[in-house]
């Protein structure tokens, strides 16, 4: 009789371990669940190569296809310029037609849009690819760097253009200040940092 009262004790310590550890291993199975069998696009603009950098650390994590966009005509290198350029651009509503275009928009399922912070709100070439490609019923997630001052509107404008899209949490970090002379400043151990940022970001939001 004792051995079989020990037997049972045995059995029933093993089945509770065994569920234990199904119950620890769950929330890592579910991870990555909106990832499964999905088409992934990551459209990003970049003009000192801190957005492009967040956008490759995206790839690296998710995989998918990157693509940068450029315009039919490019933005003046002087930073006074560019400026002025793009104040005026938000003020009359112009959007800049896209060199870039992007075949069979339709077979992905995920979108994720990366762009500096200019003007405090999301760059009018960023606008001009929200503007061409529907991208209703995608999961459509925004990611942004900026020289300190946030994001902005970019967000915001994301969701207004993405209505019938489901559209995530997004992503933001420092980039280099351009009007002080700084420009790739994700770099080195700041590199580094930032992956790491993006990888808990891309867990939370259930992708990774």
């Amino acid at each position: 009789m004792k051995k079989t009262t020990i037997f049972w004790i045995m059995i029933s310590t093993a089945m509770c371990m065994l569920t234990a550890c199904s119950k620890a291993q769950s929330p890592s199975s579910e991870r990555g669940e909106l990832l499964n069998n999905k088409n992934v696009l990551i459209v990003y603009l970049s003009r000192t190569n801190n957005t492009k950098a967040v956008a490759e650390m995206i790839q690296a994590e998710v995989g998918g296809k990157l693509v940068g966009l450029e315009l039919v005509t490019p933005y003046p290198e002087n930073y006074d310029s560019i400026v002025a350029q793009v104040v005026k651009e938000d003020r009359t509503g112009y959007l800049p037609p896209l060199k870039t275009q992007i075949d069979s928009i339709e077979k992905y399922d995920i979108v994720f849009v990366g762009a500096p912070t200019w003007n405090m709100q999301l760059p009018p070439p960023m606008k001009s690819f929200l503007h061409q490609y529907d991208l209703s019923g995608k999961t459509v997630i925004p990611f942004n760097t900026n020289g300190g001052y946030g994001v902005g509107s970019s967000f915001q404008t994301v969701k207004e253009l993405c209505l019938n899209s489901n559209v995530l949490t997004g992503f933001s970090t420092r980039g280099g200040p351009e009007r002080d002379g700084i420009y790739l400043a994700i770099k080195g151990e700041r590199r580094e940092e930032v992956h790491a940022e993006v990888a808990r970001w891309l867990q939370n939001i259930g992708i990774r």
